[in-house]
């Protein structure tokens, strides 16, 4: 079975203080007002209950806690970190200051220890410079075909974004997305999301059919079954999923939101190459994302533990 899009292994990060960003509504159009207390509580119940899910299905989760009430998203690391196969670790240009703080020694500390890291490319100088690229938020990785798509906004810089395909030997794709109000797409893994042998991707929301033919092409080159999203969808978060290799195979991790958006049509060609599996943040997604943001994939090569060979 072939897991390279696919890891066994994902970090996430425990929200104690858990708040919508109101440093990031300016551009993040799913952000919404949660109206209910105890907002943190339900936020650390559903982060809670994801992560059980997860390891249920047999993947292996590393967990941080963030108890600072000063990174209200640091529940999504994904835009701050990638790793790669090679041992290729990469930092990322975060452009709200208040996410820059997400960034910590003890996750890559972490990551040294269990798995083999060769060299970590550390971009978040650039924010000095205004420059920014966050992550597999701004970036969604076909790790097999060597491709990153990318749609252009405030948080994806096309200058980045090429020293990052360099880097990593990537094949960039930019394009324009926006929603029906004319509003860029802030994070293209809002729009789609690459498995192994499918794609799920909002198709009408890539405002230029030349860009639009161009993506369907290359995703169908490289061998997937391309199930298109409506707005309404995305909006619901359905492409805002993630692809995770469990103890039985492979399985798309997304919320109970995104899977009762899917008609029957749509479920069935993903359960040909994944078994489906939600999990219910409905509180987090008052932040703008979901299941995906929640998971920062680990690509790396695990070290031996004690009592393995």
């Amino acid at each position: 079975m072939n897991s390279l899009q696919a890891p066994r292994a994902v970090l996430m990060v425990r929200p104690h203080q858990f708040t919508p960003n109101a440093e990031t509504a300016a551009d993040n159009a799913f952000q919404t007002d949660p109206k209910r207390g105890n907002t943190s509580a339900h936020a650390l119940a559903e982060f809670d209950g994801a992560v059980a899910r997860l390891r249920a299905h047999g993947v292996r989760v590393h967990v941080f806690d963030d108890t600072g009430a000063q990174t209200p998203d640091s529940v999504f690391p994904n835009n701050w970190i990638s790793t790669h196969s090679g041992g290729q670790v990469a930092l990322y240009p975060m452009y709200a200051p208040s996410r820059r703080r997400e960034r910590r020694a003890d996750v890559l500390d972490m990551l040294k220890v269990r798995y083999r890291v060769e060299n970590i490319i550390d971009y978040s100088g650039l924010e000095q410079d205004d420059l920014f690229l966050e992550g597999t938020g701004a970036m969604v990785l076909d790790h097999i075909g060597r491709i990153a798509y990318t749609a252009k906004s405030n948080r994806a810089d096309p200058l980045i974004l090429e020293r990052f395909a360099t880097h990593f030997s990537y094949e960039p794709i930019m394009f324009d997305a926006v929603d029906p109000e004319g509003r860029a797409i802030y994070h293209t893994n809002v729009l789609m999301c690459v498995a192994t042998n499918f794609a799920l991707i909002g198709l009408s929301l890539i405002s230029d059919p030349d860009r639009r033919a161009t993506v369907v092409r290359r995703l169908e080159e490289t061998g997937r079954d391309v199930i298109e999203l409506s707005f309404d969808q995305i909006a619901s978060f359905a492409g805002n999923a993630i692809e995770l290799t469990g103890s039985n195979g492979h399985i798309l991790v997304l919320s109970t939101t995104a899977l009762n958006s899917l008609n029957a049509d749509q479920k069935a060609r993903i359960e040909r190459h994944a078994t489906l599996v939600p999990v219910d943040v409905p509180t987090i997604e008052h932040a703008g994302g979901s299941a995906r943001c929640m998971i920062a994939s680990i690509h790396l090569t695990a070290r031996p533990r004690a009592g393995e060979k």
